[in-house]
C-alpha cells in the first residue's frame, strides 16, 4: 500500500510543472516537459537534460510521433469508441485519487523546529564518510606487481603520480588502465575490503609498497588525496528532511484514512 501511494504521488508531482520547457511544436501543439516525462517513465531516474545528445533526439522524435498519432486517433473519432469511453471512466477515477493524494500531501506541514530536532536526533545519518582519491595498477601475478613497485621506488611527489599514471596506462589489466588507473573519489564501503583497508592506510602521494591481493588480482594503489569524514550541514539537508517528514505524515494520514473507511464499508471478498 505504501509503495502504491508513494509512487503514484511521485509520478503526479513530477509530471506537473508550472514553467514547463517547450521542445517542439507540432501543428500548433507544444511538445513540453510532460510529454518527455511520459516517455522517460521506462527509464527510472533518467533526466532528459542529462541524456546523450543522440538519445535526447530519439526521445524528442518519439514525443513528436505521439503528438501526430494522437491527433490522428482523435481525428478518426476514437473518442466515440466504446472501449475508449470505458477506459476514460477508469482514468477519471484513478486521476481523482492521484489529485486528492497530491493535495493531501501539500497540506502536510513540517516546521523548522521539527526539522531541526530530527537533524539533531539523527546526526549519524548526516555524515559524509571519509574518502580518498586514488589510482591503481592491476596485475595478474604478485611478482609482476613487485617488479612495478621496484620501478616506482625512484619517484616521489608529482613525478611519482606521473610515472604511476604511465605504468597504469601501459601495464594495468584493469578497465581503469586506459584512464591511467584513475578511480576518482570513493568511500571505504565502495571497494572490496582488502583494497579499501590498504588505500585508507596511505597518506597523500603514497603508494602500497607490497601488492594488495583481491579476487581481481594484485593491486598497487596510489592515493593522490584524502578527505576526512564530516557532518553534513543542516542547511544542506534541511529541504530533504522536511520533505521526508511530510511524506511520513502523509503516509500515516492516508493509512489512517483508509483504515477508517474500511470500518464503515461493506467489503465482500470473492
Amino acid at each position: 500500500m505504501k509503495k502504491i501511494f508513494m509512487s503514484s504521488l511521485a509520478a503526479l508531482v513530477c509530471g506537473v510543472s508550472l514553467n514547463a520547457a517547450i521542445y517542439a511544436n507540432v501543428n500548433g501543439e507544444d511538445v513540453a516537459d510532460e510529454d518527455i516525462q511520459m516517455l522517460l517513465r521506462s527509464m527510472p531516474g533518467a533526466k532528459y537534460d542529462a541524456l546523450p545528445a543522440d538519445v535526447k533526439q530519439k526521445v524528442l522524435e518519439q514525443a513528436i510521433e505521439r503528438k501526430l498519432l494522437t491527433a490522428e486517433a482523435i481525428k478518426g473519432g476514437i473518442d466515440k469508441d466504446k472501449d475508449y469511453q470505458e477506459a476514460l471512466k477508469k482514468i477519471k477515477k484513478d486521476l481523482a485519487l492521484e489529485v486528492w493524494m497530491k493535495k493531501v500531501f501539500e497540506s502536510m506541514k513540517a516546521d523548522e523546529k521539527e526539522v531541526k530536532e530530527f537533524y539533531e536526533k539523527n546526526a549519524d545519518k548526516f555524515v559524509q564518510p571519509a574518502t580518498v582519491k586514488a589510482r591503481h595498477i592491476l596485475l595478474k601475478t604478485e611478482q609482476e606487481a613487485k617488479d612495478v613497485i621496484k620501478e616506482l621506488a625512484a619517484f616521489s611527489g608529482d613525478k611519482l603520480v606521473e610515472k604511476f599514471t604511465e605504468f597504469a596506462t601501459t601495464k594495468s589489466t584493469g578497465p581503469s588502465g586506459k584512464n591511467g588507473g584513475d578511480l576518482g573519489w570513493f568511500a571505504a564501503e565502495q571497494m572490496v575490503k582488502p583494497f579499501s583497508d590498504a588505500a585508507f592506510a596511505l597518506k597523500g602521494k603514497e603508494y602500497t609498497k607490497t601488492p594488495v591481493q583481491t579476487q581481481y588480482g594484485y593491486h598497487i594503489i596510489l592515493v593522490e588525496d584524502k578527505k576526512d569524514g564530516e557532518k553534513v550541514g543542516f542547511d544542506v539537508v534541511k529541504a530533504q528532511i522536511e520533505n521526508n517528514l511530510k511524506m511520513e505524515k502523509f503516509r500515516v494520514h492516508v493509512s489512517n484514512k483508509a483504515e477508517a473507511l474500511r470500518k464503515g464499508a461493506k467489503i465482500k471478498l470473492k
